[in-house]
C-alpha cells in the first residue's frame, strides 16, 4: 500500500469518529454562526427576525433536545459522515504525496549543498495548501447540503415567525374587523407541521435556489479558509518535527498518543482563532437564505455578506459561537491526530506482516 494512499484511509478513519464524538457541538455551532443578531440600536430593514442570543453553548444544546429530540443534534449526520471520510481521505492522500514531495527536494537541495535536508515551514504551508484547495474544490457540495440539514429547523422557525408577523401585521391594519379570520390562520399556521427534510430534500431546494451552481456556495471563502489546516499542520509539523528532535537525542523513541493528542489541540486553536470570520461568512452563504422581502437578511455573494454584517452585525458577528468552535474543533483535530498516527502504524505493522508472511510463502 503506498505512503499517500496509507495515510488517507487513516485520515478518513480518524476524521469519521471525531465526527460522531463532536456533531453535535457542530450542530450548535452552524447554527450559532447563522443567527443573526443586529447590532445594538439597529434594526433590519422591513422588520425581519434579528434572531435572539439563548443562553451558551449547553444550554442551546439541551434546547435543542427539549424542541426537537436527540435527532436534531445530529441533523445531516448520514452525509457528514460521507464527507468527512471523502474530505480526510482526499486531504490526507494529496497531503502525504505533497509532503513526499516536498521533502524529496529538501533531500535534493542538501546532496547540492542548500539547507539541511528537511523541508521547512514554507515547505508545509504550500503542501497543506495544495492538498485543502484539492480537497474543497471536490467536497464543497456535500457541505453545502449538510449546512442546509444542520439549520433547517432554524429556518423553518424564522418562516414561522415571519408568517405569523404577516397576519398580525394584517389584523392590525384591517382594525380587527373580522378577527375570527385571523384567529383561523392562525390556528391553520399553529397547526402546520414541519416538512420532511432529508437529503433529497436538500438537494432540490438547493438546486431550486441558485441551479448547479448553488453546490458551490460559500466556495471563496471556503478556498481562503485553506489557510486554515495551512496554519495548523504548519504548527503541528513543526511542533512534532522538534519533538521528535529532542527524543532523538535523548533516545526517548517516538511521540505518545497524549503529546500528538496535545499538539493536535494547539495546532488547531491556532489555525481556529486566525480564520474563524470566514468560517462564518461560508456558513451563512451555504445556510438557506432568510424568508421574505427583507434583503437585509439575504447575501447575493461573499462581498455583500460582508458588508451586510458589518453594518447591521458589527464585527461580534464574525465571530459568533466561537466558543463551541473552539470547543468542538479542537477536540475533533485531536482526535483526529491520534487515531490517524494509530491507524497509520496499525496499517505499517499489517504490511510488514503481510511482507513477511508471503517472504517466507514465496
Amino acid at each position: 500500500m503506498s505512503d499517500p494512499l496509507l495515510n488517507g484511509l487513516a485520515g478518513a478513519g480518524g476524521g469519521i469518529v471525531a465526527q460522531i464524538i463532536t456533531y453535535p457541538l457542530q450542530t450548535v455551532n452552524t447554527r450559532q454562526q447563522t443567527e443573526r443578531v443586529v447590532k445594538k440600536g439597529l434594526t433590519f430593514p422591513n422588520g425581519g427576525a434579528a434572531g435572539r442570543v439563548t443562553g451558551g453553548t449547553l444550554m442551546q444544546i439541551l434546547q435543542v433536545i427539549g424542541s426537537e429530540g436527540w435527532g436534531g443534534l445530529y441533523s445531516g449526520l448520514k452525509p457528514s459522515l460521507f464527507g468527512t471520510a471523502a474530505s480526510q481521505g482526499i486531504y490526507y492522500y494529496f497531503y502525504q504525496a505533497f509532503k513526499n514531495r516536498a521533502e524529496a527536494i529538501a533531500v535534493s537541495r542538501k546532496k547540492k549543498g542548500l539547507g539541511d535536508g528537511t523541508a521547512g515551514m514554507f515547505s508545509w504551508l504550500i503542501v497543506a495548501a495544495l492538498a485543502g484547495s484539492l480537497n474543497v474544490l471536490l467536497t464543497n457540495p456535500i457541505w453545502v447540503l449538510v449546512t442546509r440539514m444542520q439549520t433547517y429547523t432554524q429556518a423553518e422557525k424564522k418562516i414561522m415567525e415571519a408568517k405569523k408577523e404577516a397576519i398580525l401585521r394584517e389584523a392590525s391594519e384591517s382594525g380587527l374587523a373580522d378577527l375570527s379570520i385571523f384567529q383561523e390562520k392562525l390556528a391553520i399556521l399553529e397547526a402546520t407541521k414541519p416538512r420532511p427534510y432529508g437529503t433529497f430534500q436538500a438537494v432540490q431546494e438547493v438546486f431550486r435556489e441558485a441551479g448547479v451552481a448553488g453546490f458551490w456556495k460559500g466556495i471563496i471563502p471556503t478556498l481562503i479558509m485553506v489557510c486554515n489546516p495551512s496554519i495548523q499542520f504548519m504548527i503541528y509539523e513543526s511542533s512534532l518535527k522538534h519533538l521528535r528532535a529532542k527524543r532523538a537525542l535523548k533516545k526517548n523513541g517516538n511521540a505518545t498518543s497524549l503529546e500528538v493528542f496535545l499538539l493536535g489541540a494547539l495546532a488547531k486553536l491556532g489555525a481556529t482563532v486566525s480564520t474563524y470570520p470566514l468560517l462564518v461568512v461560508k456558513s451563512r452563504l451555504q445556510a438557506k437564505q432568510e424568508i421574505g422581502e427583507n434583503n437585509a437578511l439575504r447575501y447575493k455573494g461573499t462581498v455583500d455578506a460582508l458588508i451586510k454584517m458589518i453594518r447591521y452585525e458589527g464585527l461580534r458577528g464574525f465571530y459568533k459561537g466561537m466558543s463551541t468552535k473552539i470547543l468542538q474543533s479542537v477536540f475533533a483535530a485531536s482526535v483526529l491526530f491520534m487515531i490517524k498516527e494509530e491507524l497509520v502504524k496499525a496499517f505499517q505493522l499489517l504490511a510488514d506482516r503481510s511482507r513477511k508472511v508471503l517472504s517466507n510463502v514465496l
